[in-house]
């Protein structure tokens, strides 16, 4: 179904507010991110009601910013998309009804996004991968709050063939950091420190490494980082550890993820989103696995692997163009699955 003008995506759903306007083809017309770092960085985690009062002062301003940068006047806008689940009720609530209103003030389609759609459907943003990538194809969803493989078949086909069993990837390497004594967030502060340190000097548990099945575990090896810490004297111990926690990580993603190639029927690619993507020593070890299949590995650029609008006004072209869109009544959900999507 033809889009009659530019969407507008709002992400709120967690420490990021964002707002980003695309042109029905995919181009992005303009993008704004405001991180919540300097909020939740003094309680070394976030706190949801401060990440919602932050999402409730800033989004009105980043959505003008967007708007003029794009030349763009909101009743020429196509569509309004926002994320409404999963994640924080609070920023969830601030984002939705935001978009909401602006649905009706201008009498515009309303979107209502699930956040791991728009990582899913990423690879399909034309520019990132030449036409977008076909379906179907595996996505690899790592983050602080998701760990799973998913065959995404099509808009809204959605089967996932692996998860973790206990921790996401993304809090494992959160919680080894901070064991570790580094700033919030631990993630890039980790893979900083790992630069200068051997990888192959602390024998770290590989948790699930050979066994079948895609599933993930990483609460046993956040665990054997903890039992390490109390031998570490040096700054290079600590690097160290830093490079052989980072090594079993990739070692272990890469082999869930050729796991679950085989289990799908005719892969395009290999996709991998979420946080945990930015990491370089991850993204080599897949696209290491993706050439042993022949297939390309897609990841986003590093601005697009973390929380961020484009994602989701991108998410909402491709249920618009579907003829999909969302009652003002459609309710945000902390928990939303994505296997409950349906096109």
């Amino acid at each position: 179904m033809p889009i009659s003008g530019p969407v507008l995506g709002l992400e709120a759903s967690c420490d990021e507010t964002a707002a980003a306007i695309l042109a029905p083809d995919g181009t992005v017309l303009a993008e704004a991110v405001r991180s919540q770092l300097a909020e939740h960085t003094p309680f070394g985690g976030v706190v949801p009601e401060i990440a919602a009062r932050a999402h409730l002062a800033h989004l009105p301003a980043l959505t003008e910013k967007v708007l003029a940068e794009a030349g763009v006047r909101p009743h020429e806008l196509g569509g309004i998309a926002a994320t409404s689940g999963p994640g924080l009720i609070g920023g969830l609530i601030v984002g939705a009804t935001f978009g909401k209103g602006m649905a009706i003030a201008h009498g515009l389609p309303f979107v209502a996004v699930n956040h791991l759609e728009g990582h899913a459907l990423t690879a399909r943003l034309p520019g990132l991968v030449e036409g977008g990538a076909k379906f179907p194809y595996l996505l690899l969803l790592l983050s602080g709050g998701h760990c799973q493989c998913v065959a995404v078949e099509g808009l809204g086909q959605y089967r996932r063939l692996g998860s973790t069993l206990d921790d996401a990837v993304g809090e494992a390497f959160d919680k080894s950091a901070k064991l570790m004594g580094l700033p919030w967030p631990g993630g890039p502060a980790l893979e900083k420190l790992a630069q200068t340190g051997d990888p192959k000097r602390f024998p770290l548990p590989r948790p699930m490494l050979g066994r079948a099945g895609c599933d993930f575990s990483f609460s046993g090896l956040k665990t054997a980082v903890a039992q390490t810490i109390p031998k570490l004297q040096t700054e290079q111990d600590r690097a160290d550890l830093a490079a052989a926690f980072q090594y079993v990580v990739a070692a272990v993603l890469a082999d869930r993820a050729k796991n679950a190639l085989a289990m799908m029927d005719g892969p395009t690619a290999m996709v991998v989103a979420g946080g945990v993507a930015a990491n370089k020593a991850v993204r080599a070890s897949l696209a290491d696995v993706a050439a042993k299949h022949g297939l390309p590995l897609v990841a986003p650029p590093i601005r697009l692997c973390t929380d961020n609008a484009v994602m989701i006004a991108w998410a909402g072209i491709e249920r618009l163009r579907a003829g999909l869109s969302d009652p003002l009544d459609h309710a945000p959900r902390p928990r939303w699955p994505l296997a409950e999507l349906s096109a």
